[in-house]
């Protein structure tokens, strides 16, 4: 028999719902909310710890909650949940009726450890929609680059719109970040080339060898890549437009260039 909590009006539940919205809280307690059950597999496989799920029987298939209980640990706190309370936790239309509390990794640079001696890494420079990182890391894995660095985030990854729309790729991507300054000093300290995407002294992307150990960085459609990364690029590199616009979104971007990397790779 699990604990039950059947007002929305409980405190415990209140938090949580701050959890879900507030940043600050987030960061405060290295906590955050994972809705849906494949998002919290991919957590569990990649080895995030959960703490509690929250289980809405009324709008949830019992098959599946019996097979994800089955996969987790058994010290693991499960709490029954009523509708109401799941419809205040949940930002998704399609209600799948389990929620999860998880603690945060550290995702700082010197905690990165890059298992490849001749590492592919996208670097985004500010991105500030949770859809486009989330469109960026599910790029990132279908890629199956090395790792992922957020420079001068705007939002927190386990922002809940971030993990909606990587559909869980954020807990199974090697992610880190930093300034501007800190990314440029790792990336050199470890000999990797930059290849920054930007209008000014670029080249055709598809110019570059990427063989070596590459990192491939690219900013916000509205201000692009500040000039300190400008500065220390190997090479500006650049997609050739045919039509009135030069810009593209930047998930759009990185995913013709990253893909180009990766086939060279293959060859």
């Amino acid at each position: 028999m699990y604990k039950q909590i059947t007002s929305p009006q409980n405190s415990y539940i209140k938090e949580l719902v701050q959890l879900k919205e507030k940043s600050r809280l987030r960061k405060k307690t290295n906590t955050f909310l994972i809705e849906g059950f494949r998002e919290i597999a991919l957590a569990i496989r990649g080895d995030y710890q959960i703490k509690t799920i929250l289980i809405a029987s009324s709008v949830s298939n019992n098959k599946e909650i019996e097979k994800l209980l089955n996969n987790v640990n058994s010290t693991i706190e499960i709490i029954e949940i009523s509708k109401d309370i799941y419809k205040k936790l949940a930002i998704r239309d399609s209600t799948e009726g389990v929620l999860a509390i998880a603690k945060s990794k550290n995702l700082s640079l010197s905690s990165i450890q890059l298992k490849s001696e001749n590492p592919l890494i996208l670097i985004a420079e500010a991105p500030e929609k949770p859809g486009n990182i989330g469109a960026l890391l599910r790029t990132a894995d279908a890629a199956g680059v090395d790792a992922v660095f957020i420079a001068n985030p705007k939002t927190d990854i386990y922002n809940p719109n971030i993990i909606r729309s990587s559909v869980g790729c954020v807990f199974t991507t090697t992610i880190a970040t930093g300034t501007t300054s800190e990314i440029i000093s790792f990336l050199k300290e470890n000999n990797i080339h930059i290849y920054s995407a930007a209008l000014t002294a670029s080249v055709a992307y598809q110019t570059i060898n990427y063989k070596k150990a590459s990192a491939i960085v690219v900013g916000t459609e509205s201000t692009g890549l500040s000039n300190e990364w400008l500065q220390n690029s190997t090479q500006n590199i650049l997609i050739p437009m045919r039509g009135a616009i030069d810009s593209m979104n930047v998930s759009v971007s990185a995913a013709i260039i990253i893909f180009e990397a990766v086939r060279q790779r293959n060859l």
